[in-house]
C-alpha cells in the first residue's frame, strides 16, 4: 500500500486530491501538509495533517521518515497572477521547494508528482492544438518556474532514477475551494457570482480562449498518470492534457441556460489579460491519450450543469435550514 505525502494540501487542487487519495489508498496512508494551519471543514480530520514549509528541507525529511512516505504529490506553489506581484517569492517557493522535494525523493526513493501548467508556454508557442513538444518561451515568472520544474524533474529521473511524473494542467474549475491567484480564476468566480448576485464582472476580455478542466478530471489525470506503466511514459514530467476550451462569453452563455437572468460585464485587468494572451488556446493531448489512456469525462455543458448543482448545495443548504 502506498504511503503518500501531499504538499500544498490546502490549495485548490490539494483540498480535493486529499480526500480522493484517502478514499483510494486509506485514510492513514495519505498525509496532508501545508504551510497554513488546518481550517475547520476544509480537509476531513480522518487522516493525518502536518505543518510543512516546503522551503525547509528538514521539515519535509522528518515527515517522510515519520510516515515512511514512498510517493509525494508536490502541489505547493505560487500561482501566475500572484507570482507577477512577487516574482522573487514565486521563484523561491516554486523552484527551491521543488529542489528540496527532489533531493529528499532521491535519498528516500520516493516517486513524485509535480504539476506543470499551460503557463509553461509563451507568446511564440503555437496557440491552437499546441504540440506536446514545441517552443517554450514563457514571459511570466510562474511560467519560467514551470519550465524549469519540468527540466529539473527530467534531470532527476535521467541522472538519479527518481520516478518523477507530471502534467501540464489547464485552468481548473472547482466548487470546493476557491482558486488562489491564477489567471483562470474567473471561471470559478463567475459561478459564485451567478448564483449569489446574478451578475459578474470579468477581468478577462470576452473572447479570450483558454484551456480549462473540471476538478474531477484533474484528479483523475494525476492518479492515472501515477498509476501508469512507467515503460509507456515518453514525456514523464510534462504531458499536455485538456478537456475543454472556451471564452468568458461562451461560459456565460452556458450559465444562462441554467440562470436565464444572469448578466456578465467586463473590466479587463491588463496584467492578467497579458498573461492569458500569452497562453495557448488549446493543447494537443494525444501523447497522454496514447501513453496512459487519458480521456476527460466533462465538457463545458456537463461541467456547468454539475458546478451549478453542487454550488447551490454548498451556498444555500445551510442558509435555508
Amino acid at each position: 500500500m502506498k504511503k503518500i505525502l501531499i504538499t500544498g494540501a490546502l490549495g485548490q487542487i490539494g483540498s480535493e486530491l486529499t480526500p480522493f487519495l484517502r478514499q483510494r489508498y486509506g485514510n492513514g496512508n495519505v498525509v496532508a501538509s501545508d504551510i497554513k494551519p488546518l481550517p475547520e471543514g476544509i480537509i476531513s480530520q480522518v487522516g493525518p495533517f502536518e505543518h510543512i514549509d516546503c522551503l525547509n528541507a528538514q521539515e519535509i525529511y522528518s515527515i517522510v521518515k515519520k510516515y515512511q512516505i514512498d510517493t509525494i504529490f508536490h502541489l505547493a506553489a505560487i500561482l501566475s497572477a500572484n507570482g507577477e506581484k512577487n516574482p522573487q517569492l514565486a521563484w523561491k517557493v516554486n523552484i527551491n521547494g521543488l529542489y528540496n522535494v527532489l533531493e529528499i525523493a532521491r535519498e528516500q526513493n520516493c516517486a513524485i508528482f509535480t504539476p506543470s501548467s499551460i503557463a509553461a508556454f509563451g507568446p511564440s508557442t503555437p496557440k491552437d492544438n499546441t504540440p506536446q513538444e514545441t517552443i517554450q518561451r514563457p514571459n511570466t515568472i510562474y511560467g519560467l518556474t514551470k519550465v524549469t520544474g519540468e527540466l529539473l524533474c527530467d534531470y532527476y529521473y535521467l541522472k538519479y532514477g527518481v520516478d518523477t511524473r507530471g502534467v501540464r494542467f489547464p485552468g481548473i474549475i472547482s466548487y470546493v475551494a476557491l482558486p488562489g491567484g491564477g489567471t483562470t480564476d474567473y471561471a470559478v468566480e463567475i459561478f459564485y457570482e451567478a448564483l449569489k448576485n446574478k451578475k459578474y464582472t470579468c477581468f478577462l476580455d470576452k473572447d479570450t480562449y483558454l484551456d480549462m478542466m473540471y476538478m474531477p478530471d484533474a484528479l483523475k489525470a494525476a492518479i492515472n498518470l501515477m498509476e501508469a506503466d512507467p515503460s509507456r511514459l515518453k514525456f514523464r514530467n510534462a504531458y499536455n492534457i485538456t478537456a475543454e476550451s472556451f471564452t468568458p462569453e461562451k461560459l456565460a452563455q452556458e450559465i444562462k441556460n441554467h440562470i436565464p437572468d444572469f448578466e456578465i460585464k467586463y473590466n479587463v485587468d491588463p496584467v492578467r489579460q497579458a498573461i492569458a494572451d500569452s497562453w495557448p488556446n488549446r493543447l494537443d493531448d494525444r501523447a497522454a491519450r496514447e501513453d496512459w489512456g487519458w480521456s476527460p469525462d466533462y465538457d463545458l455543458k456537463a461541467m456547468t450543469k454539475d458546478m451549478i448543482e453542487k454550488l447551490k448545495i454548498k451556498l444555500f443548504t445551510n442558509v435555508n435550514n
